[in-house]
């Protein structure tokens, strides 16, 4: 299977792809019924830049709105997620996990092995898109919801063309760099940056062109889901990709390839500087690694650096100016839409007319679960089952350390970093309330922080005691991942449909936003909640762990 890369990967990688479209089917089932029963006479109404801001169609039903909230929104992150993952994993993940070597060892060129990774990520996308089409029309057959006009074939287009895109930015910067970090970081920040812009700019008088700088607005800025398939934007989309895959290639030929890891970490610069070398190597402790939580964390900061940064800079300084430059008429008018509107996007439903309103939907309803989340559930699932896949969960325990030990360490490296990303969106939303004139309260910011980092040690606890559990990274990933995403959706629908109002008080993200951190402060009892949560999902782990046999190859 070696001498064909193309199979292997695709063999490697199909699991994930149908996990993701289960989900995303899932959810589409779930939220067009819901939608289903709704009045959207009023959604007509609604001026032109907000119905992009969310994303709403227009002549809105329950089949349009269901597709553009799951297609538009979930599944563009989503496939665009695991398409970006793929590309950056091609050849800057081979070299980082050593295997690039094994690899070019066949009697396959560089071009070759860049070519088949290319080609299964463009098949894995594709096959992606498909299976969300013909879900969509399954869905409302079973649902007897009618999609009438809808172009869903035309809007599945454009999301494939944009998630493909992504992919193959990854994949160049991964090609030229050797950088998987870099590669993942700088894609989904361009990705999550134009979804922003797109949706923001065109409330901003005089900005409205700014939006097509980005490529997410040629993803449905023609509204393909009612116009049809813009050739124009299509071209833009597909021409931008064959151009970063022939960078790709230009890249893997010119460069020399790294047979394993050989960055520095930041622990390891700190220990060269005669200045903090004392210092570091009292906190790093002996070579007995006796402080393995600092070891975690230094392995992490390119992932914390990318994440905190996003969450500072763009989701906090950046909203506040943008928010004072806003039509404030159409900003008010937001107050008067029904909570179902912004169930799916995290909201409590309070509308935009206030800073704090704004920023709960911008900043806090999605991108500060996704952000604490990302950086828990990857410290989480790598603590225990990255050091066994990388066997070096034997060089730890040779130590006179107990297993317990290696646990809790491990949990103080998540649970730090993800705190980190709550102080930088703290510092992030602040500044930019300064800088805007918003006047909002710092205390109710930091308590919206705190529980958005909350929300993430939560998950991150429960990647790690699945971790300990399996011994498998990927196993604990998809199964936070999953709990998270149910979590979520039953909280969404406990806005819209009281019968499921019950089991949303199981679910985490009841005891985040619910208590209005951002307009009436702490509410302790949903911390202490979290927290407790946390403690015992930890707990559960040292005590997994300890009764598990571990493996010492991958």
């Amino acid at each position: 299977m070696l001498a064909n890369v193309f199979t292997k990967t695709v063999r490697d990688r199909w699991r994930v792809m149908a996990i993701a479209l289960a989900a995303l089917v899932v959810m589409l089932l779930l939220a067009m019924s819901v939608y289903s029963s709704f009045d959207f006479s009023l959604y007509d109404d609604l001026p032109e830049a907000f119905r992009s801001l969310m994303n709403i169609p227009d002549n809105a039903d329950a089949g349009s709105l269901a597709i553009g909230v799951l297609a538009g929104l979930y599944g563009a992150f989503t496939l665009g997620g695991l398409a970006i993952s793929m590309g950056s994993a091609s050849i800057a993940g081979e070299e980082k996990d050593g295997t690039i070597g094994i690899l070019l060892g066949n009697p396959k060129s560089r071009t070759d092995v860049l070519l088949s990774k290319m080609a299964n990520m463009v098949l894995l996308t594709t096959a992606g898109v498909v299976g969300l089409f013909v879900a969509a029309y399954a869905v409302s057959g079973v649902l007897d919801v009618n999609l009438g006009e809808m172009q869903v074939g035309a809007y599945m287009l454009h999301l494939l063309a944009n998630v493909i895109f992504y992919g193959m930015l990854a994949l160049a910067i991964g090609a030229w760099t050797g950088s998987r970090g870099l590669a993942s970081g700088v894609s989904a920040g361009v990705m999550v940056i134009g979804f922003i812009a797109v949706g923001i700019f065109p409330l901003i008088e005089g900005w409205e062109n700014l939006a097509k700088v980005f490529p997410w607005y040629y993803f449905d800025g023609a509204d393909p889901m009612n116009n049809g398939v813009s050739l124009g934007h299509m071209g833009v989309l597909l021409g931008s990709s064959i151009a970063l895959g022939g960078a790709a290639l230009v890249g893997v030929n010119r460069r020399d390839l790294k047979g394993q890891t050989v960055g520095t970490t930041l622990l390891d610069r700190l220990r060269a500087n005669p200045l903090t070398q004392k210092v570091v190597d009292r906190l790093a402790g002996s070579t007995r690694v006796s402080r393995i939580w600092i070891k975690t964390a230094s392995e992490h900061q390119g992932l914390l650096i990318i994440v905190a940064y996003v969450m500072f800079l763009i989701m906090g300084v950046l909203m506040g100016p943008l928010y004072a430059l806003m039509d404030q008429v159409l900003l008010d008018y937001t107050d008067q839409l029904p909570e179902e509107l912004w169930a799916f996007v995290g909201s409590e439903g309070g509308g935009m007319g206030t800073p704090e309103g704004f920023y709960e939907v911008e900043t806090f309803g999605l991108m500060v679960p996704i952000a604490t989340m990302v950086v828990a559930i990857v410290i989480g699932a790598r603590g225990l089952a990255g050091e066994e896949a990388n066997r070096t969960m034997g060089l730890l325990l040779a130590s006179p350390i107990k297993r317990r030990t290696v646990v809790v360490e491990k949990a103080y490296a998540m649970v730090a970093l993800t705190l980190l990303v709550g102080v930088a969106t703290w510092a992030g939303v602040w500044i930019g309330s300064l800088l805007g004139g918003l006047g909002m309260n710092p205390l109710h910011i930091a308590a919206a922080s705190l529980l958005g980092s909350l929300i993430g040690t939560v998950f991150g606890a429960f990647a790690l005691a699945a971790s300990a559990a399996t011994g498998r990274v990927r196993a604990a990933v998809f199964a936070a991942v999953g709990v998270a995403l149910v979590s979520y959706l039953i909280n969404s629908i406990s806005i819209l449909n009281d019968t499921v109002e019950g089991i949303a008080a199981f679910t985490p993200f009841d005891y985040y936003l619910t208590g209005d951190p951002l307009n009436s402060g702490m509410h302790w009892g949903h911390g202490a909640i979290l927290a407790s949560a946390t403690v015992l999902l930890i707990v559960a782990a040292v005590w997994l762990f300890d009764r598990r046999d571990l493996r010492q190859s991958a």
